[in-house]
């Protein structure tokens, strides 16, 4: 026999995928037919874009991204198992030291091969005079 929590799942798929194709359906129709050059060129605050977009040098700003999900995921794990600490007794303590223990040796891996390395190296620079 089926669950009827099944049927709401069911319900609420059709009607998403239903309301998706609505939506693209009213904008493949209600969207623009004809393209010209002007239509063509990217939109920079109304200012004609001069040069390219690519940039020359590395921008680290992505790293801090990957960082936070990383971290933001380890203390869900963590206030998850702080909740249910009582619960999962000896067994819990040892499963959440272990995963502290990957995530410390993996953030140690990562600051031994330089990827918290953000400013210019000493290497790099060069000395005026």
């Amino acid at each position: 026999m089926i669950s009827p929590s099944f049927y709401h799942i069911a319900i609420y798929s059709f009607v998403s995928v239903v309301l998706i194709g609505v939506l693209l359906l009213a904008a493949w129709w209600l969207g623009a037919k004809r393209t010209s050059a002007a239509k063509q060129m990217p939109y920079e605050s109304g200012v004609a874009p001069s040069g390219s977009a690519r940039l020359a040098w590395p921008v680290p700003f992505y790293l801090v991204a990957i960082f936070f999900i990383i971290f933001d995921v380890e203390a869900a794990f963590i206030f998850t198992w702080a909740v249910a600490w009582d619960l999962l007794g000896i067994a819990g303590l040892v499963q959440i030291t272990v995963f502290i223990t990957i995530l410390f040796a993996g953030l140690v891996w990562l600051w031994l091969r330089g990827g918290l390395d953000w400013g210019p190296s000493r290497e790099g620079r060069t000395k005026r005079g």
